[in-house]
């Protein structure tokens, strides 16, 4: 049995989505503030029923309210209450739920046997609906919730109108509580709203379109089954992003989260010889038992005078009990201390008593690696009852859950890259190592990992990667929301793209799932200096997280797919690699010039945008921007440049990024007498005397085996990165990026005010 996805709708950011579980782990990347929390918190709040008292009005999807507040001010509208809608069906469009997906063997039917949807079901999905709402009466009426707000509503409105009556001067009415059925809710969600489950229709299942979950409406006659059809089905564990680790120097008590205390936890469930002792305890017995005998003579004798003092006050008198001291020896006292577990560092100088510190003196990020381990030990062990959890369930009808779903939330914190990737690569492994599970089938492990770290993305296979993509406001009545992209529909097959995208990303960083924009540039020297233009002269990108990926050579075609999937804001800079116009496997390369029937030897111009091979073609079109809106392509065009007095204004096409910077910078070159290597060719070429002639010399400069990176190195270096301006194709592809970026991000973030909907 296995969780096969989860369905979650108007919960916070996240109004419909479908989220795909792999086999073994699941991995949420997403830019910030683009639903991964959310989706967290919903599983977390929904699937552990301990936390459901903490869903407050603020995880309902905030454009919802509108809907809500208007159906609290039809009922305080209403003359007659026989007239009223207090059905539950009006809200069930809008209101928190989580529906959840299990794959079920034929094997496993008893697991399940309260949840068959149908007589006809033979194996498969089983599907059940959990939704936060409104308590209901035996008529599966609202009636409680009315009758509470309507009440509650007319008392403030009598109130406030009792007091304007009798005030003699003009002032502002008091708001008083509640202005609308928000507002109630606010105070009384918690006793006026409670979790259901209902069984859902395997036959009615839609698939996502465009990240956007479809899931199915319940009929009206849907009943309750109950708030836990989960209960043996499924262990759940959670690891929260907060896990408390303190400094040294910190006067807080110690944490929970601390190691000293998980280890106190897990050696009272698992290993506390007292409690439901065994052969194998003996010995520990028998030593405890020992230990508190020569304690207590011990006692005895020290106490023993003042005892004396005692009786001989006439305490404790003839009739009256003696005083004896007996000691308890507990073990688990022996751990109540926050220097409990102590790290070794080094041997003393007789070779025998180490040398350690205490555990907060260990740095954050070892405490955080060594704490999270071991809660997925704890949580595999009480998972399979190892120890004196097992006993404590032998005289019970209790059998181990079929499925573990195992949540953590951003583990990345305190550890630095090499850490993360090792914990990602181990943390599941960890969970099945058990001699009941490792590589069998009966029972079943889940591990889903929320993260903000591209290095754990980079470790993980790309089909358990899933993508939260932000989706803006449509209206002003609406809110942003979240769109899921299972990353295992780009990455599923094995064409020469997929290939080049999955692993030409696994050789860099993953920073392209967590970035509110991307440009794609094809070589070292824009990859260095691209981002120095954007520091000089764009704020709003560089306020913004904006990564630039280098392709190498003209690649940037072969992430299409995956640009595409992910809709991300993408600017692409890349060359005209202009060729001669003959049949051949290697035609030459030439230096752009119109009217010569040239062509391009650049995929992505011939293949994504804008789609055009012919040079000429290339160089007049205007349309630089997908019919999407979400892509640009930047490359050379011809520019007008004011080379000399002799060619004041002359057009010049050049080939590349270096070439086209150098023409963008003539007198900041010319005048450069430390240049060296390929800096100084090209310096030396703009001294020529026609524009032509420098074009044609940095042509050939450029066309052998330029080291350009080292130029750009060398730019750097000799001049202050605010005096170089960008080439125009690159300002205006940047300019582009700002724009939309600008237009885009504030709708991506802002939250709009709901109207209460009841004056």
């Amino acid at each position: 049995m296995k969780i096969a996805f989860f369905e979650i709708q108007n919960f916070r950011k996240l109004k419909s989505c479908r989220i795909e579980l792999g086999n073994k782990e699941t991995v949420f990347v997403g830019a910030n503030n683009s639903g991964k929390t959310s989706a967290m918190d919903a599983l977390i709040l929904f699937l552990e029923k301990d936390r459901r008292k903490e869903i407050a009005t603020t995880d309902f999807t905030l454009s919802n309210w509108q809907t809500i507040n208007s159906i609290g001010k039809t009922w305080v509208d209403c003359a007659e209450d026989d007239q009223l809608d207090l059905s539950i069906d009006q809200w069930r469009q809008i209101l928190p739920s989580v529906d959840i997906w299990l794959d079920v063997k034929d094997s496993e039917i008893h697991y399940v046997s309260h949840l068959i949807p149908t007589l006809s079901w033979c194996g498969g999905l089983i599907g059940v609906r959990l939704c936060f709402e409104p308590r209901l009466n035996r008529d599966q009426k609202l009636e409680d919730l009315y009758k509470e707000f309507s009440q509650a509503f007319k008392a403030a409105k009598s109130t406030v109108t009792a007091a304007k009556s009798g005030s003699k001067e003009s002032s502002k009415a008091p708001k008083l509580w509640p202005q609308s059925l928000r507002d109630f809710l606010d105070e009384k969600l918690t006793s006026t709203f409670t979790m259901n489950a209902y069984l859902l229709d395997p036959a009615k299942l839609v698939q996502p379109q465009n990240g956007t979950a479809q899931p199915q409406e319940l009929s009206k006659n849907s009943i309750a089954i109950g708030s836990e059809p989960f209960d043996g089905l499924f262990k759940i564990d959670i690891i929260n992003a907060q896990r408390g680790f303190s400094d040294p120097k910190s006067s807080d008590k110690p944490s929970s989260s601390s190691l000293s205390a998980q280890l106190r936890s897990y050696y009272d469930k698992h290993l506390n010889p007292s409690e439901l002792p065994g052969p194998e305890d003996i010995d520990a017995l028998s030593a405890i038992d020992g230990a508190r005998e020569i304690f207590d003579s011990k006692l005895k004798l020290s106490f023993s005078s003042a005892i004396l003092e005692l009786e001989e006050l006439g305490y404790p008198g003839f009739s009256n009990p003696t005083i004896t001291i007996v000691s308890k020896v507990n073990p688990l006292d022996g751990l109540s201390h926050d220097s409990a577990v102590q790290f070794n560092l080094m041997k003393s100088e007789d070779g025998e008593s180490p040398l350690a510190l205490p555990e907060k003196y260990n740095g954050l990020g070892y405490q955080n690696l060594i704490s999270m381990v071991f809660k997925l030990i704890r949580f595999r062990d009480e998972w399979m009852r190892k120890g004196k959890v097992g006993k404590r369930f032998e005289n019970e009808e209790s059998i181990i859950e079929p499925l573990h779903l195992v949540l953590i939330e951003e583990p990345e914190a305190h550890l630095h890259a090499q850490v993360q990737q090792v914990f990602i690569k181990k943390a599941y492994t960890v969970l099945r190592n058990h001699e009941h599970l490792k590589d069998k089938e009966k029972f079943t492990t889940q591990l889903i990992v929320s993260t903000h770290s591209s290095h754990i993305a980079h470790e993980i296979d790309f089909s358990c990667l899933r993508y939260f993509g932000r989706k803006p406001a449509i209206t002003s009545k609406d809110v942003p929301c979240a769109a899921l992209i299972n990353l295992s529909e780009t990455f599923g097959n094995e064409d020469e793209t997929a290939k080049f995208a999955s692993r030409y990303l696994k050789t860099t960083h993953c920073d392209l799932f967590f970035a509110d924009a991307v440009i794609l540039v094809e070589g070292p020297a824009e990859r260095m200096l691209v981002p120095h233009f954007i520091r000089s002269n764009y704020p709003v990108l560089d306020s913004l997280y904006v990564t630039v990926l280098e392709i190498g050579g003209s690649h940037a075609h072969r992430l299409k797919p995956l640009i595409e999937k992910l809709g991300l804001i993408t600017l692409v800079i890349t060359d005209l690699d202009s060729i001669e116009n003959r049949v051949s496997e290697r035609p030459g390369k030439v230096r752009p010039q119109r009217g010569k029937k040239y062509k391009t030897g650049n995929d992505t111009l011939k293949d994504w945008h804008p789609n055009i091979e012919n040079l000429d073609e290339i160089l007049n079109c205007s349309s630089k921007v997908t019919e999407d809106g979400l892509i640009r392509v930047a490359y050379q065009y011809p520019i007008i440049v004011n080379y000399n007095e002799r060619e004041p204004d002359t057009e010049c096409i050049p080939y590349t990024f270096e070439d086209a910077l150098a023409l963008s910078n003539i007198d900041l070159l010319r005048g450069m007498p430390k240049a060296t290597g390929l800096l100084k060719k090209i310096c030396n070429a703009l001294l020529k005397d026609t524009s032509q002639g420098a074009c044609k010399e940095m042509f050939e400069a450029l066309s052998g085996s330029a080291k350009k990176a080292e130029m750009a190195l060398d730019l750097l270096y000799l001049q202050e990165p605010d005096s170089i301006k960008p080439p125009r194709y690159i300002a205006e592809g940047l300019e582009w990026l700002q724009n939309n970026l600008r237009e885009k991000i504030p709708s991506l973030l802002a939250t709009e005010e709901v109207s209460d909907g009841v004056e």
